[in-house]
């Protein structure tokens, strides 16, 4: 697979890298873990300190870096300035609160005394998507340093430009050489480093058949693995809900990062008694989309990643129409250079569909409606996938009583699914399984170790 940077705003290609080979990528996991012994034995307020540099020279960097999100996957230029924050937001985060999260956690025996000690593994493995090439990193290298470990990471093959800014920004940071490393390599060589006894572990974020051989991989070597997989997450709302307000999010909830998102609302799931205005309104507003140069500020429906990306999602939609959907607004390629779609609604979807069993990965609302609440909650549960979802109703109660019998690893009431340093993020079914940020991203890769004391006289 080449990795290259192509511009999808004009499917030019911009650069090109090789591939490492074996023997180099066999140095280079010799070189982390000669690291990790060292970086294992550290304080934590060390391990802080040079996480906080990561963030402050990131943020000092933001316009170069967002240009080049921009550049390599076609993210409007405000909203990668925005990953770049949120990105050294939680790079400051896991600084400022690691050493917490791992504290020595006391137990009460019936006798003598225990305490858990939450020590790092070693080497972690991070294979890393191109939607968030700067968020998806930090949230899988920041705690896993902070907590002791190093990591390698191989970024998706359309962003290497990005992936060299960040191990070029730990390097400026002072981190020691293996701390942080990027891999050039195909997707298809990636079992080799999983398998290499030196590996401790290994997060993907991804498609369900990537993250199925790395599951495969990482159970046949007995190493763990964190997997954040596709979603197709349902935007439900209810009768009494603030329709101007559900429509505004449902507009950003679908089309943020041209609708390149896990959680982005992906399924709009309307109640019939409001479900006409609805989706007149939510019709006027995609309609009203500025297709355009995403560098430019006026522009509101930027390029998808790659050309093959738009093919497979018009593909998508012409699958689900020839079984019988509708279209009722956009679905089809936009006559220009670059790789872009009509901003879309489908309708009329029934189980077997498409568009009713598979992620929809860009601006295309699949709508949706349903007599009453409950019909929502048994459609949105109705997907392989778990990842989040939304529900927008002004009974603030009856809210969380629906989200509790969503089966995803999120629910948000009155916002779509988002993501902050804070908050647990991850899923279930088929959208994977452990958890990344807020407290709980910084156990999955540490020993929770037993340290037992008792004497002679204890009680056996």
């Amino acid at each position: 697979m080449a990795i290259q940077t192509i511009n999808p705003f004009t499917n030019s290609v911009v650069e090109s890298y090789e591939e490492m080979p074996p023997e180099a990528v066999k140095a280079i996991i010799s070189i982390a873990d000669e690291a990790f012994q060292h970086w294992r034995k550290t304080a934590f307020s060390e391990r802080a300190a040079l996480l906080h540099k990561v963030a402050k020279l990131m943020r000092a960097q933001s316009d170069q870096l967002a240009r080049l999100i921009t550049l390599e996957m076609g993210k409007l230029l405000a909203q990668s300035k925005g990953e770049i924050t949120l990105s050294a937001d939680i790079i400051d985060y896991y600084a400022d609160h690691g050493e917490t999260f791992l504290k020595d956690q006391p137990l009460n025996p019936t006798f003598g005394e225990a305490y858990i000690k939450s020590t790092p593994i070693g080497v972690l493995l991070g294979v890393e998507p191109w939607n968030f090439p700067f968020y998806q990193v930090a949230r899988f290298a920041a705690p896993n340093i902070m907590a002791g470990n190093v990591v390698l990471v191989k970024h998706a093959s359309n962003v290497p430009q990005c992936a060299l800014a960040i191990e070029r920004l730990f390097r400026e940071a002072g981190a020691p050489i293996g701390v942080y490393t990027n891999l050039f390599l195909s997707g298809s060589r990636v079992d080799e480093v999983v398998a290499d006894v030196r590996i401790k572990g290994v997060a993907l974020t991804g498609s369900e058949a990537a993250g199925a051989s790395i599951a495969a991989a990482a159970g046949k070597a007995l190493k763990k693995s964190v997997l954040e997989l596709g979603g197709s997450d349902a935007f439900i709302v209810l009768a009494d809900a603030d329709i101007e307000q559900a429509v505004h999010w449902a507009v950003i909830g679908r089309m943020n990062n041209t609708g390149q998102c896990c959680v982005a609302a992906k399924r709009i799931i309307v109640v019939e008694e409001i479900a006409e205005e609805f989706l007149n309104k939510f019709k006027a507003k995609l309609t009203g989309l500025k297709v355009g140069d995403p560098m430019e500020p006026q522009t509101e429906l930027g390029p998808l990643s790659s050309q093959g990306a738009a093919d497979q999602l018009i593909d998508q939609v012409k699958r689900s129409v020839d079984a019988g959907a509708k279209v009722l607004l956009g679905g089809n390629l936009i006559d220009r250079d670059g790789a872009f779609i009509e901003a879309t609604i489908i309708s009329d979807i029934k189980p077997g569909m498409a568009a009713y069993q598979e992620e929809l990965f860009g601006p295309v609302a699949a709508f949706y409606r349903v007599k009453d609440e409950q019909a929502a909650i048994e459609l949105a549960n109705d997907s392989p996938f778990g990842l989040g979802g939304s529900i927008f109703t002004q009974d603030i109660e009856k809210g969380k009583r629906l989200a509790e019998q969503i089966d995803t690893g999120m629910v948000f009431i009155n916002h779509p699914t988002w993501t902050q340093a804070d908050l647990p993020f991850g899923g279930t079914k088929r959208s994977g399984y452990g958890r990344e940020l807020s407290s709980l991203g910084i156990q999955e890769f540490v020993n929770k170790k037993l340290i037992r004391v008792s004497k002679l006289t204890d009680p056996f």
